[in-house]
């Protein structure tokens, strides 16, 4: 009994222990560049198609009312 309460023991233990290994990253400044890139590509599509739409809904409502 006092051997399986010390593994389950350490095994609790070593959950919470940080490894520093494990938590040490390295940033790429290319994927971090490349990112940018395609978040500013994402953005300038989502612009364009919130111009289009609502272009388009005023275009309708005219022609409705009208």
């Amino acid at each position: 009994m006092k051997n399986s309460f010390s593994s389950v023991k350490k095994k609790i233990i070593s959950r919470h222990i940080i490894n520093d290994e494990t938590n040490k990253k390295r940033t790429d400044i290319n994927v971090l560049l490349n990112r940018v890139r395609v978040d500013k590509k994402r953005e300038r599509r989502r612009k364009i198609l919130f111009s289009a739409s609502a272009s388009l809904g005023l275009v309708l409502f005219g022609i409705l009312v009208f």
